[in-house]
């Protein structure tokens, strides 16, 4: 049988991802890569970038190419505190030469970390669970809310992104038609953009959860939970007003479910406004999962919640989880929260995130094909229309403009359904020469990319 190459395989396309029409342009040496990529790895694996780039090397905001060039990393969010931090290198490799185990013996070190991360917490939130990834965190999130209710229905916005297990993608519409969601599973729409107030935003919220908690319960399934990322991220980077997530945790309250906060992406400072994106909104989840930007690339993730959540799960199920929680990836999780807290990192988010957000503002206000500028801190999201008229999302445009920054060397992808937005979301050391750089840069591709 002929293997499948970079031309042949066929996969679900991707937002901001190359595709095998694109495999003739690229250079040989990337056009090797590719190729063996498709007969070396797994199903599933995508690159982004109509030209996918080779990165050799990481510094701060900045990563590199085997040619030397400095690309200015405007999207990553796992290395929250920049490419290879000299603090969370040092921390990792130190505790590498010491001993790297499990949960199963007593270090102090776990202890330590753990404490220090509560406090950034409600004092109602005081229990910690230790995983690898955001996904394993949102599964067992899952598990804990369907033992503590007994009961089965989701909630979820109508593009959401939770993970990638079994369990975490049956919850997860952005993952597309070749990922259907459960039948335990009931979506609803944000209702942000075009400046919506709080009281609408909240009674179309909660109009929404009442609806689908009602089909839930018309198909015999009791309300275990909503869960909703705490920025929106994936449905369009919605920001304000903060006051949704009190009204879905009040009506799955009312329902005898859970709220789930998904700070995976929004989490540890990134909206500028105190550790964690919920707080934006005064409400206080019953369960918080954490990951990504953690441990700045080491793969760390956990759970935060009530005790009494977890209190019956914990007596009779038995977790366990080899590497969540070991030796290493809890150094490397403390060297990122000291520092986010030693350079002043929530402040920079805040500070550097607003000057983006107005001159973004200034910049595109001009263009008949630029929407909305949202954001909070140095997470933002632009919406790319056809025109300023009809407001429709114009996806092939928005990937015209990620892929032509990116051939400037500059990164930020396309999200939302059928890539309609971008989404600009650097590391938390993103500084204003960085920020002057992007703003150029953009300015410079929409004259390329967008007609008057």
């Amino acid at each position: 049988m002929n293997q499948p190459t970079a031309a042949t395989r066929r996969t679900p396309e991707m937002v901001n991802g190359f595709s095998a029409q694109d495999l003739i342009r690229q250079p040989a040496r990337a056009q090797d890569q590719i190729q063996r990529r498709a007969v070396l790895l797994g199903p599933g694996y995508q690159l982004f970038y109509s030209d996918p780039v080779e990165v050799e090397r990481g510094h701060g905001a900045h990563l590199y190419d085997a040619d030397g060039n400095d690309y200015l990393d405007a999207y990553n969010n796992v290395a929250s505190v920049g490419h290879c931090h000299p603090a969370v290198v040092d921390a990792v490799a130190r505790q590498m030469a010491v001993v790297n185990t499990n949960t199963r013996y007593l270090q102090e070190s776990i202890l330590t970390y753990s404490a220090d991360l509560l406090s950034t917490f409600p004092a109602e939130l005081d229990r910690v669970t230790y995983t690898c990834t955001g996904s394993e965190a949102n599964d067992l999130a899952l598990r804990i809310a369907r033992f503590h209710t007994g009961a089965q229905g989701i909630i979820v916005t109508a593009n959401a992104y939770h993970g990638v297990t079994a369990a975490v993608a049956e919850i997860s519409p952005s993952l597309g038609k070749t990922s259907p969601l459960g039948a335990h599973v009931r979506t609803i729409t944000v209702p942000f953009g075009g400046g919506v107030d709080g009281a609408a935003a909240a009674e179309h919220m909660r109009d929404q959860v009442r609806g689908a908690v009602a089909d839930l319960e018309r198909h015999g399934y009791s309300l275990c939970a909503v869960i909703a990322d705490s920025i929106f991220s994936s449905d369009g980077v919605f920001t304000h007003p903060p006051t949704v997530l009190s009204v879905l945790a009040e009506e799955a309250h009312l329902a005898g479910g859970l709220f789930i906060a998904d700070e995976v992406q929004p989490g540890f400072g990134r909206t500028g406004q105190g550790w964690w994106g919920f707080a934006r909104h005064a409400v206080i989840p019953d369960v918080v999962t954490i990951g990504k930007p953690m441990g700045n690339g080491i793969p760390v993730a956990a759970i935060v919640l009530r005790h009494d959540i977890g209190q019956e799960f914990g007596e009779s199920v038995r977790y366990f989880n080899t590497y969540g929680g070991s030796s290493v990836p809890i150094a490397a999780a403390q060297a990122v929260l000291d520092v986010i807290r030693d350079e002043q990192l929530i402040a920079n988010a805040h500070h550097v995130g607003q000057y983006l957000i107005d001159e973004l503002r200034t910049l595109t206000a001009p263009w008949p094909h630029i929407g909305e500028v949202r954001g909070a801190g140095l997470f933002i999201g632009v919406d790319i229309v056809s025109d300023s008229d009809s407001n429709a999302p114009d996806g092939v445009r928005a990937k015209a403009i990620v892929d032509d920054l990116r051939r400037h060397f500059v990164l930020i992808s396309a999200s939302g359904p059928a890539g309609k937005f971008l989404k600009i979301r650097p590391p938390l050391v993103f500084d204003r020469a960085d920020a002057a750089r992007l703003l150029q840069e953009f300015s410079d591709t929409l004259t390329r990319c967008l007609h008057r």
